[in-house]
């Protein structure tokens, strides 16, 4: 069973979420991961309810998301953690290709346990710089799946492997482009505006 039927609801969602995590990604962490884990959960559980009815299967995709919601927000350092993991496995992605297209596991392993330690000990950077990506990429694909884009539609409704840094970077620059370019643009945004609660926060304090 599909996702959803239409990806234009998917798109939507994918769009607006996005757009929260770029740009206030800090400060609505919890709210963010609510959400994603919602879509999540609902994604993974769409994959088991093939041959169910359709009232059974949107009460159990519907289940599944809530299901997905709580164990994110229950784990949020977790959650963090996971953040900073994925961070790591998408250095390797992004600055190591090897000749045969794929990096070797325990490079992936390494990566992704360097990043949650990371994560876990200057939370305030990763999750500014990992919600402003990935922000970024969610609003592109959501953008792009109204405009009717091919790999963006198969994204919304579930299919990842068509858009990079999962499929590989050639015939994908101006999407690569334009994810770094909003990535970095929301990250200083958020760092502006985190810096200057703390100093309102410190000088309330002094």
């Amino acid at each position: 069973m599909a996702f959803v039927s239409s990806p234009v609801p998917v798109a939507f969602i994918l769009l607006g979420a996005g757009l929260l995590a770029c740009f206030m990604g800090y400060r609505l962490l919890r709210w963010l991961l609510g959400i994603y884990g919602f879509i999540g959960g609902a994604y993974l559980t769409s994959l088991f309810v093939g041959t169910w009815g359709p009232w059974a299967a949107a009460a159990a995709i519907v289940g599944g998301g809530l299901v997905g919601a709580v164990a994110l927000l229950v784990a949020y350092l977790a959650g963090v953690a996971i953040l900073g993991a994925g961070l790591g496995a998408l250095a390797v992605s992004v600055f190591w290709t090897p000749q045969n297209g794929a990096a070797e596991t325990w490079v992936v392993v390494v990566a992704c346990l360097v990043g949650a330690i990371a994560a876990v000990s200057l939370q305030r950077y990763v999750i500014i710089v990992g919600t402003s990506f990935g922000g970024a990429w969610t609003a592109l694909v959501g953008a792009l799946a109204l405009g009717c884009d091919t790999e963006a539609l198969a994204a919304a409704r579930g299919d990842l492997s068509q858009l990079y840094p999962i499929a590989p970077a050639n015939g994908q620059l101006p999407f690569a482009i334009g994810w770094a370019g909003l990535g970095l643009l929301a990250a200083l945004i958020q760092l502006r505006a985190s810096s200057s609660v703390r100093k309102r926060r410190k000088q309330g304090d002094s």
